[in-house]
């Protein structure tokens, strides 16, 4: 069950390292919430007829957790994504991709709290390392610039999507028992209502930019691929392994990130950026290691 978990979470994080350039190719082409919105509406029309049957089945159970569902859609799902795509317009796709291996620190922090799920030595010591990466690109190379708070926009915009999908994944154990068909479609619909106030507000601002052909092409894979393959993907492999475990796999997001970033998007790749692959690479190979400890509770 483990290995199956292990290429879930590969493919998951291959698919939200390229959401990360997806989002920088986004820039210019469609505004960031009409984007998010149009990618969850087109999640729902494309999930829809093939989770039907499901959910006329799971009615009772979809109708009463309604409010869950809605919460770790607007959470997970349409906040993230949010914050994500502002972000990339001041920030690169390298950036983007390794400062969301911080995730797994909000992941260990929520579920200590909400459940008192405790975290090994070994999960510590490997984010730490990861950590570590993550702060040289945040600081671009000279770590002394976070003495004084000296972040970007787009680099603060990623931290706060970062601490809405760290949560989310703690509290996906809230979620009822769906058929993943189900699940997804529901979660899609709360993350398209979620991103409606933040398309009217581009709306009202004068913001908004309608897709043009390289917009609906990243509206396509974004639907396709972030939305709905690797957030199932993700999913399933959080139910084998536990959130901890799972939530260790973001850091091969920047892996994939900056890989694409480079063939792409033809980004600069410096001599921090290696260093800081290299660190999150050995807090994953660390912690998942060490993952056998008696006081994780999957």
């Amino acid at each position: 069950m483990a290995v199956r978990a292990y290429i879930y979470l590969i493919i998951t994080t291959a698919g939200w390292g390229g959401n990360a350039v997806a989002g920088k190719l986004a820039a210019g082409h469609v505004s960031p919430a009409l984007l998010t919105s149009l990618r969850w509406g087109l999640a729902v029309l494309i999930l829809l007829p093939m989770a039907l049957p499901h959910l006329r089945r799971q009615w009772p159970v979809v109708r009463a957790s309604w409010p869950i569902l809605l919460f770790l859609g607007v959470l997970g799902f349409a906040l993230f994504n949010n914050f994500l795509y502002v972000a990339l317009i001041h920030t690169s796709a390298i950036n983007a991709a390794i400062e969301q291996a911080a995730t797994p620190l909000v992941i260990f922090i929520a579920s200590f709290a909400l459940f008192g799920q405790c975290v090994t030595a070994g999960q510590f010591f490997g984010f730490a390392i990861s950590v570590i990466g993550v702060a040289l690109v945040a600081s671009h190379g000279d770590l002394t610039r976070l003495l004084y708070l000296d972040v970007g926009f787009g680099d603060a915009m990623l931290l706060l999507a970062v601490l809405c999908y760290g949560i989310y994944t703690v509290c996906l154990r809230w979620k009822p028992n769906l058929h993943w068909l189900s699940l997804m479609t529901a979660l899609a619909l709360g993350a398209f209502v979620g991103s409606l106030p933040f398309t009217l507000r581009e709306g009202l601002l004068g913001t908004i930019q309608l897709p043009d052909t390289q917009g609906w092409l990243v509206v396509l894979y974004a639907a396709i691929f972030p939305s709905i393959v690797s957030q199932v993907l993700f999913i399933k492999g959080n139910e084998m392994i536990g959130g901890n475990r799972a939530g260790v796999f973001f850091n091969l997001v920047p892996i994939f990130g900056t890989l694409f970033a480079v063939i792409l998007l033809g980004e600069s790749f410096h001599l921090y950026h290696l260093t800081a692959l290299a660190l999150v690479l050995g807090g994953i190979a660390i912690a998942e290691r060490r993952h056998r400890h008696p006081a994780i509770v999957p």
